[in-house]
């Protein structure tokens, strides 16, 4: 298992012999609200070869047109069932709508759609592989669902949202550590960075750095990676490997 920060909430994920990119999004610009002041690593053309993309909900900053208009109509898009058509609207054409706890069978690879809540209509995803297992929580709220999330599997990694505006977008820093209580992932990248608002009204001093300090202050095992985009993590038995 290798995951890849692309940018933002942009990550690509090898296991099972695949490659998936979630939430894809490679816009520089931003919109008149918020600023993308870390670019994406890659350019859209520059990604490769995809067997899925996972899409966590339809908001601007984690979809991208000109990506799924260039994408190969071969390839499945799993996106929140009730909104599939906003997907396809946005130019996915192979669309896999699921609910929570909906499963999905893509070789060896397994995908669930599970619970998030967010300003959309949103879903998490868990994968699971002979490798490994890692969850992608896209834009979410901590609420109690969570803990169930942490029951039911056993995860290597959670790539968890860590917002840094005045208007909260997702979980903030004590958010994502109930977050990580719950999930009991030996190890967290935080994602949802890169984006700053243009109004420094909005913005806020938490920051992925100041979320890792609140783990370790909990005393929590949990170990936080903070990627850089463009760089990769693989798990440290595999390194050691």
């Amino acid at each position: 298992m290798r995951i890849r920060l692309i940018g933002h909430s942009t990550v690509l994920i090898e296991l099972a012999g695949l490659r998936v990119l979630t939430d894809p999004y490679f816009g520089t610009w931003g919109n008149p609200a918020y600023r993308r002041v870390t670019p994406p690593a890659l350019a859209r053309e520059d990604v490769g070869h995809l067997d899925a993309v996972l899409l966590s909900h339809n908001h601007w900053d984690h979809t991208d047109r000109r990506f799924f208009r260039g994408l190969a109509p071969t390839v499945p898009v799993a996106a929140p069932r009730r909104s599939r058509w906003v997907t396809r609207l946005k130019g996915a054409r192979r669309v896999v709508g699921l609910r929570p706890w909906d499963t999905w069978a893509l070789g060896e690879l397994l995908v669930t759609a599970v619970p998030a809540l967010h300003m959309a209509t949103t879903v998490g995803f868990v994968l699971e592989a002979p490798e490994g297992t890692a969850y992608f929580a896209g834009d979410t709220y901590y609420r109690p669902f969570l803990k169930s999330v942490g029951e039911r599997f056993h995860f290597d990694v959670a790539l968890l949202p860590v917002t840094t505006y005045r208007i909260p977008m997702t979980m903030g820093e004590t958010g994502a550590v109930k977050a990580v209580q719950a999930l009991r992932a030996p190890t967290v990248i935080p994602i949802h960075l890169g984006l700053r608002p243009r109004s420094p009204l909005l913005r806020t001093r938490q920051t992925p750095e100041g979320f890792a300090r609140r783990v370790t202050d909990a005393g929590l095992p949990t170990r936080v990676v903070i990627l850089e985009p463009g760089a990769w993590w693989v798990p440290q038995a595999a390194v050691a490997r």
